[in-house]
């Protein structure tokens, strides 16, 4: 009688440990995966921040030669204006 509950008792403990650590192991995925997941966005967060305070070198060097080329329009339109007697 012992032997028995021995051969079902011992399989079925096995079987319980094992359910259990992939059920733990499916849990510890899902919360990594959410964390991740928090991870992402606030990362995401931070880079719209940053790039709405701060502006580019490259948009600085664009922005700096369209004001360039606009006073090199009005100064000639100033020229043009002084040479047509206006």
């Amino acid at each position: 009688m012992n032997d028995h509950l021995f051969q079902i008792l011992i399989p079925v403990t096995g079987l319980v440990s094992g359910l259990i650590a992939t059920y733990v192991s499916l849990q510890n995925r899902a919360l990594l995966a959410e964390v991740r997941k928090e991870l992402a966005e606030l990362e995401n967060r931070i880079i719209a921040r940053i790039n709405g305070t701060y502006v580019r070198s490259g948009e600085c060097q664009l922005r700096e030669q369209l004001v360039h080329e606009r006073f090199a329009a009005i100064a000639e339109g100033l020229k043009n204006r002084d040479a047509t007697g206006l």
